[in-house]
């Protein structure tokens, strides 16, 4: 009984597929079902949508960020508790830098920016402080193998070395009328204040009070005349992954630290730092108001 009711099923299917056969010969018949059994297979697998904007969608926009300006071998004052001879990852940040990243006596770079009049910095001059760090003395932080996105790939390639240290953001400055100006720069140091935010520089959660006004981005010298910034300003920043750094601005072409600045060199020629020199130290007037740190 069972097999006759299999044997009228399948007379039934095959009446049905004939039915939907425009095609005479066996031939042609063999090749209309292997066009069925591909569509029936298409609609089981799943589609796969590759995007288009990742960085967009992996590092979203921290939008409306107070902003303050610090600097290589700034000394410790009321708004600066920590000196930045210093980085947090760099006990000789200074001496690493190539020396102090005077704020106020630099020379403009023909793209935008500028560096210290008096030397070429060894390292890349546009630079940020974030909030956070991901060491502690003795290895990392408990949760940041949860909390960094990139954590699993850079502990892999760096070792025991800061996940953190080096990675790129870029900083949006909104301008009147609807226009903005845009930076990149490397997470060089922590801060402002404090060293632990992770729910505001890896999560959703605002940068909390401090005595600058709640701000949650430190930005260096370069990146404050790049984009023409106040001692205290406002900007919206996101990470971005060092191969989505155009290289058509002054942060690529600076500094052994500058992944960006090397894969410069290699592909499209020399970069920038090559053609600039050291000048004469400005002399500083009497009327020079002395530089305070907005942090």
């Amino acid at each position: 009984m069972k097999y006759a009711t299999v044997c009228t099923l399948l007379a039934g299917l095959s009446s049905a597929v004939l039915a939907q056969n425009p095609y005479g010969s066996s031939t042609d018949f063999a090749k209309f079902a292997a066009l069925l059994r591909e569509k029936s297979l298409l609609k089981l697998e799943p589609q796969v949508i590759i995007p288009t904007e990742r960085a967009k969608t992996l590092y979203p926009w921290k939008k409306d960020i107070v902003a303050t300006v610090f600097w290589v071998g700034e000394l410790a004052a009321q708004n600066n508790p920590v000196h930045n001879l210093s980085s947090s990852w760099d006990l000789n940040w200074k001496s690493s830098f190539g020396g102090y990243d005077d704020p106020k006596d630099r020379v403009g770079l023909q793209n935008g920016g500028s560096i210290p009049r008096t030397f070429v910095p060894k390292e890349n001059p546009f630079y940020v402080a974030l909030p956070y760090n991901d060491r502690m003395r003795s290895g990392f932080k408990p949760e940041a193998a949860q909390v960094i996105p990139w954590f699993k790939v850079e502990f892999a390639r760096r070792g025991n070395e800061s996940v953190c240290r080096d990675r790129w953001i870029t900083i949006r400055k909104r301008l009147p009328g609807g226009s903005q100006r845009v930076c990149y720069a490397q997470w060089s140091d922590c801060g402002p204040f404090r060293t632990d935010h992770f729910e505001y520089v890896f999560g959703t959660e605002r940068p909390r009070p401090n005595l600058n006004g709640g701000a949650g981005l430190d930005v260096s010298p370069a990146v404050r005349d790049y984009l023409g910034l106040a001692g205290t300003d406002v900007v919206d920043w996101c990470f971005v992954e060092d191969t989505d750094v155009p290289f058509n601005g002054p942060w690529a072409d600076f500094g052994s630290n500058n992944q960006v600045a090397q894969r410069k060199q290699r592909n499209v020629g020399p970069t920038l730092v090559q053609n600039v020199k050291p000048q004469p130290k400005k002399a500083r007037s009497a009327d020079d108001e002395p530089v305070v740190d907005a942090r």
